[in-house]
């Protein structure tokens, strides 16, 4: 679980970033939730786009997300969500 202040590092560390993953009208699959967890293991952390057509709103979306890779929701802004998880081997943030 992250701390107040170890969102608002996180925050800051995504804001530049542009999300590399879209969830569209088919939702969240399983395909999808391993190839999330395999990107967060080589960046540890990156931005979702949810798309307008989904048929799931980004609440429950972020969830699926968070529980299929074992990651931590950081921010979840508009149609954007920001997504955390330490890397085993790849380590790259320093958290406060």
């Amino acid at each position: 679980m992250l701390t107040g202040k170890q969102k608002r590092f996180l925050r800051s560390q995504a804001h530049h970033l542009n999300p590399i993953f879209q969830v569209g009208k088919g939702g969240v699959n399983e395909n999808m939730i391993k190839q999330i967890g395999d990107a967060l293991e080589a960046r540890e952390l990156f931005k979702v786009s949810v798309l307008q057509n989904c048929d799931v709103d980004r609440d429950t979306v972020a969830n699926q997300l968070a529980e299929g890779t074992k990651a931590e929701i950081v921010q979840i802004i508009g149609n954007t969500i920001v997504l955390y998880k330490e890397s085993r081997e790849n380590k790259q943030i320093q958290l406060p």
